[in-house]
């Protein structure tokens, strides 16, 4: 890939604080009752260029997958080579969620989402987007395999969403436990006589 230019990389500065700037207000202040002129205050910038980055606060909300995304394609296409895909599989779980767990605007967003449906449904908006990103991650990783790389993609952002929930409603700081906890709940649900699955 090509190196992001002055240009992106001041673009992505503008867009990162203005999503800064939006977290923090819904955060504080609600995400029903905070107007994209409050947001464009706090961030420094005008109405205007907020529409230049964000068509809505709906869109803007949903900004965090993009990043979730590009933590999840990296960490699959940066696995060693020598990984099989069950290893591919269980390395990116434990990397992604440990590095969103890290940030404490993870936990958040997931506040905000927990509390407003509509900050919810946005977040989600952009799900099917982020699967056929991954999706096509794994299928350049691990070619062809027994199954399909949507498949693995469904199944990985399906596990890691119930991670994330999980730790959040016991309010840990270590999420690597909750992560052990529920690959080891997966891994005896698929169990295929008395051997589990390598998950």
């Amino acid at each position: 890939m090509a190196s992001p230019t002055l240009q992106e990389r001041k673009q992505e500065l503008v867009r990162s604080a203005i999503w800064d700037a939006a977290t923090d207000l819904f955060a504080e202040k609600g995400y029903d009752e905070t107007t994209i002129d409050d947001i464009a205050q706090k961030a420094g910038v005008s109405r205007r260029s907020f529409f230049r980055y964000f068509s809505s606060k709906s869109d803007l909300m949903a900004y965090g997958v993009v990043g979730f995304g590009t933590y999840l394609t990296e960490t699959i296409e940066a696995c060693p080579a020598a990984y099989q895909l069950s290893e591919v599989f269980r390395h990116t779980i434990f990397q992604v969620a440990r590095k969103c767990a890290a940030q404490p605007r993870t936990r958040k967003i997931m506040q905000i989402a927990a509390k407003y449906p509509a900050a919810q449904q946005a977040h989600h908006s952009r799900t099917a987007e982020l699967q056929e990103r991954v999706a096509k991650a794994f299928a350049l990783r691990c070619g062809k395999v027994d199954m399909p790389a949507s498949l693995v993609a469904g199944l990985t952002l399906s596990v890691l969403s119930v991670i994330f929930q999980a730790w959040f409603e016991r309010g840990e700081q270590d999420i690597s436990p909750t992560a052990e906890r529920v690959l080891a709940t997966l891994g005896r649900l698929v169990c295929h006589g008395k051997k589990a699955l390598p998950i």
